[in-house]
């Protein structure tokens, strides 16, 4: 009889981007287990192939390592024709994609080098992917977070899809408990220096008026009622944006 634990998966692993983004440090971390904290472009096209167990799946996983640099650029090509002319025409085709082709991608959004300074806050980031129905993580190939579960899930999605008959099942997609326009009140809050801006109000507007926004916006956003990432600190926003107006109409 045949189990899952008889069974091998051969997965092929390509990394594309820009460069000095840490991709070959992420996958030098999970591989390897240590981070060059000195950054050395990749030249050319490094290879590497690692083995691991998931589920009582025994997986080979060959990782294509390519530079992100101009200069590699007829390099890549070359391999892309001699090794994976089939793989690049079938990207080049998704590229114009219907929504029966897009239920069949798996897409992760990774925040990398989460130990220097923070560019983009962590509930906007995890808010634009959630919206979208994508798993969102952040990492750390210097330090190691969040690196081995990111590589965990990726796997764990890969082998649900192949047991799934290539479509990814909807229940490692995340839990959505809100709506866009949750969100967008949020990040209105959160982004407007404007008290009038927070509520989406004119300058010239009434007492009424703001009792009105404020009203609509708390049944939205109030941390009882709302799952939305950022709702809690919004709510406070919403409150002192509130007391700050209603101050003005009774001076």
């Amino acid at each position: 009889m045949t189990t899952k634990s008889d069974y091998l998966l051969r997965l092929k692993i390509i990394s594309l981007g820009n460069v000095n983004v840490g991709k070959s440090c992420l996958i030098k971390r999970y591989c390897e287990k240590r981070f060059i904290p000195k950054y050395m472009a990749t030249i050319g096209i490094d290879y590497g192939v690692t083995r691991l167990r998931i589920r009582n799946y025994d997986i080979r996983m060959n990782i294509f390592d390519f530079s992100g640099h101009p200069l590699f650029y007829e390099v890549r090509n070359e391999f892309y024709r001699d090794v994976q002319d089939y793989w690049i025409n079938e990207m080049k085709k998704e590229l114009n994609l219907n929504n029966e082709q897009k239920s069949s991608i798996i897409i992760f959004i990774v925040g990398n080098k989460n130990d220097l300074k923070r560019v983009v806050d962590e509930n906007e980031a995890k808010i634009w992917a959630n919206v979208r129905g994508y798993q969102y993580f952040e990492t750390s190939a210097a330090t190691g977070a969040g690196v081995q579960e990111l590589f965990d899930s990726l796997f764990s999605s890969l082998i649900d899809t192949n047991e799934n008959g290539g479509i990814p099942p909807t229940n490692n997609l995340p839990n959505i408990n809100f709506t866009i326009e949750q969100v967008e009140a949020i990040n209105r809050l959160r982004n407007n220096k404007d008290n009038f801006e927070r509520l989406g109000l004119r300058h010239n507007c009434s007492k009424e008026d703001v009792l009105a926004a404020y009203k609509r916006l708390a049944k939205l956003l109030h941390p009882d009622k709302s799952d939305a990432p950022g709702s809690e600190d919004a709510f406070k926003l919403l409150l002192n944006a509130k007391t700050e107006l209603l101050n003005r109409f009774d001076k």
